[in-house]
This record gives structure tokens, C-alpha cells and sequence, in this order.
């Protein structure tokens, strides 16, 4: 139950804990606004969600100047996006933003400085010449990214765990079934651990229960 928790599925939960007859220890209240910050990133709206994240812990971010300015690296890549899409967009609300926000961080850090001249170099060449390295800043995933460590520093700002436990076993057994077989132990070539819908039957029932929650991440556009 506390996967649902930690990434933001507090309906998931509670029907988990409803269906195992186990009390469920939710803070409804705080798992959703974890979820809007994570929708709102998801949405490219970085603003709101850096609004939100100071309107539940103003220390997040100012105990974490590499989430701050990755957040705020992200916002720039929002504004960069629209030029990229519109070549007769107007290009120095970008620039404005960087002069103003990431440029007096950059000097703190040489990984900041370089994140903004990768970012900064997305506005001097095309879309069909950008090397991959720069094609990556306009890829959904890194919205993805910086919202997944947002959501681990909320979680550690409230002292919960920022991983679930499920990511432990999963470690463990790989670990196990590794040392299993560096001893040379009969075990079958592939252990089947009950993931796969296809050998559990539950294909059609887990895929109409997950559409109908209305609680599945935000397509990432």
C-alpha cells in the first residue's frame, strides 16, 4: 500500500487497504497536493507547481538549490519549447527569464552552469540539427524526472519514505536469485514473481479497474 502512497495514488490506496481489511494511514489531504504538483509539472505549468511546493514547505526548495534550480531550468525549457514550436515566436521572454532566475545561480555550481548553456543552446539551432543531447531538454521525460524528485523531497520533508518498500523486495529477490545462481543452485532458468497479467489471468479485469479509478498519471505531452 505504501507504493500508492508515495507516488501519489491516495483512491488506489484506500481501495487496497479496503480489499486487504487493513486500517489505511493516509493523509488524503497530503497525497493530493503532492498530486497536483506532479500534475502541474506533468503540464509544463513549473510556475504552479514551484507555488504550490512553497505553499506546503517553503524549505524545500531552500534547502535544495539543485531542485530549485532544476525546476526552474525547467521552466526555461517550457518557455523555449513555444519558440521551438513557433520559429516567429518571440524568443526574449526566455531569455529574460534566464537572465533573471538561473543566470545569478549558475556561477554557484558548475553543473548549473552547465545545464543553462545546454538549455540556452537550445534557441540557436533548429529542431531537425539538434544533436540528441540537446533533443533530450524537449522530451516529456524530463518533466518526468524533475517532478519524480520533487515528489521524493515532499515525501522526505514529511519524514515518510521516499521509496516504497516493494522497490526493496524487487532488489532483494534480484539480489538472492543472483547469489542463487553464482552458487550453481538448482533454480528454474526464469522465476516468474507473478507480475505479468498474461500468466495471472487479470489481464482485462486490472485494465478496466486502472481506467476506471480516473486516477492514472497525466499523459506527459
Amino acid at each position: 500500500m505504501d507504493y500508492f502512497i508515495s507516488e501519489g495514488y491516495p483512491s488506489a490506496a484506500q481501495k487496497f487497504a479496503a480489499e486487504a481489511n487493513i486500517q489505511p494511514r493516509v493523509d488524503d489531504e497530503s497525497v493530493q497536493q503532492r498530486v497536483e504538483i506532479r500534475n502541474a509539472i506533468y503540464g509544463g505549468d513549473i510556475q504552479s507547481a514551484i507555488e504550490k511546493i512553497n505553499e506546503l514547505n517553503p524549505q524545500v526548495l531552500e534547502q535544495n538549490s539543485s531542485l530549485h534550480f532544476a525546476l526552474l531550468r525547467l521552466q526555461l525549457v517550457e518557455l523555449i519549447r513555444v519558440c521551438v514550436a513557433d520559429p516567429t515566436a518571440d524568443i526574449m521572454p526566455a531569455i529574460d527569464f534566464a537572465t533573471a532566475h538561473l543566470a545569478p545561480r549558475a556561477p554557484t555550481n558548475p553543473e548549473f552552469l552547465e545545464d543553462l548553456e545546454r538549455t540556452m543552446a537550445l534557441l540557436i539551432f533548429p529542431p531537425d540539427k539538434m544533436a540528441p543531447s540537446l533533443a533530450t531538454l524537449l522530451d516529456p521525460s524530463l518533466r518526468k524526472e524533475v517532478a519524480k524528485r520533487v515528489n521524493e523531497a515532499l515525501l522526505q520533508s514529511q519524514n515518510e519514505r521516499t521509496k516504497a518498500k516493494i522497490f526493496d523486495l524487487v532488489r532483494l529477490r534480484a539480489w538472492s536469485e543472483s547469489k542463487a545462481r553464482e552458487a550453481e543452485r538448482c533454480i528454474p532458468k526464469k522465476i516468474d514473481i507473478g507480475l505479468d497479467p498474461d500468466h495471472n489471468g487479470q489481464n482485462g479485469s486490472q485494465e478496466s479497474d486502472s481506467q476506471g479509478t480516473g486516477e492514472g498519471e497525466p499523459m506527459v505531452t
